[in-house]
């Protein structure tokens, strides 16, 4: 039988790709320290699904107190989750938060898997931001990386452990997201942020003109990404782009999620926040070339499914909406 390992379960993508490979009949291994970032109660919510299936283990710890080396002898798979999020928040005193969980615990598990041979990958979860501004669009992974947040520099710093790690037989796959969507979806992002407050009636808070782009991902497709990514032998030591193939403004996209909400959405403009990047947009060839990797979801269709869970979230009585 399979095992898995994925650490950041209790997250937004962790919880939906442990989900997914359970129902694959594997044994999956769940790893999260349910730390304060966002509210703990929210990240519990996320993994009540997971904790029906007899073949779901869950360790409630920081990465850096386990015992790395003895967890790795029965597992096939590490995918790489856990992370300390956030552009906007990885700034002053909290980037040690930043080192500590997307540098020094990837080292952690980097360290421990050169000595256990039978481990056959590790898919590392990266992000858009090592980017930054990116000077070409659509934007390929030869592009050389050019973070303009604390947050990007750290999950760049990960991906170049990880390559680092071949050298010791390690194989690693690292995936970029962008702008990852859908239920689940973290209390501080977007678009959470903007459908809690049109159901609270609140004005959502706009950073700069509105005519930023981003390429919008549902965690659907992610999760799709990652289980392949786990098994093509090809994708040893490559670097994908796993993009969503919805690049929209940022105006463009509130008109959407009114259609989807049915009414209109009032808008607070302030000034631009430093370190977010200006438009991203994945090219995703080398991901449909080697992976086969071919989002299905489209943006109506994810925001509509986002817009359900969170109405249900916060009509539920263990959740404060305001």
């Amino acid at each position: 039988m399979d095992t898995y390992i994925v650490t950041g379960v209790a997250g937004f993508i962790g919880s939906h790709l442990a989900q997914a490979l359970l129902k694959q009949g594997s044994q999956v291994i769940g790893i999260d320290e349910f730390n304060d970032y966002y509210d703990p109660l929210l990240k519990h919510n996320n993994i009540t699904s997971l904790e029906k299936y007899s073949k779901f283990k869950l360790i409630s710890a920081s990465i850096q107190d386990l015992d790395w080396q003895q967890l790795l002898q029965s597992v096939d798979i590490v995918y790489h989750q856990a992370a300390q999020a956030g552009v906007r928040s990885s700034w002053g005193d909290g980037f040690r938060d930043y080192t500590t969980r997307n540098i020094n615990a990837t080292q952690v598990i980097l360290e421990a898997a050169k000595r256990v041979k039978s481990l056959t990958r590790i898919v590392y979860a990266s992000s858009s931001s090592v980017y930054g501004d990116a000077v070409r669009m659509p934007t390929p992974e030869t592009l050389c990386p050019q973070p303009v947040s604390p947050y990007g520099i750290t999950k760049l710093a990960g991906e170049q452990l990880c390559l680092l790690y071949q050298q010791f037989g390690v194989p690693v796959t690292v995936l970029r997201y962008f702008t990852v969507y859908g239920s689940r979806q973290r209390p501080d992002m977007a678009f959470h942020k903007f459908f809690k407050a049109a159901l609270n009636d609140e004005a959502i808070d706009i950073y700069g003109d509105g005519q930023q782009t981003r390429d919008y991902t549902y965690v659907g497709d992610i999760v799709a990404a990652n289980l392949v990514a786990g098994k093509i032998p090809e994708a040893v030591g490559e670097v994908f782009n796993i993009g969503g193939g919805s690049r929209v403004t940022l105006i463009e996209l509130l008109a959407i999620m009114e259609q989807v909400i049915g009414q209109p959405i009032r808008k607070n403009y302030l000034k631009r926040a430093v370190g977010d990047a200006r438009h991203t947009s994945a090219d995703i060839t080398k991901a449909q070339q080697i992976l086969g990797y071919h989002p299905q979801v489209s943006l109506l269709e994810g925001l509509t499914e986002e817009w359900n869970w969170i109405q249900a979230l916060y009509e539920s009585a263990t959740v404060n909406p305001k």
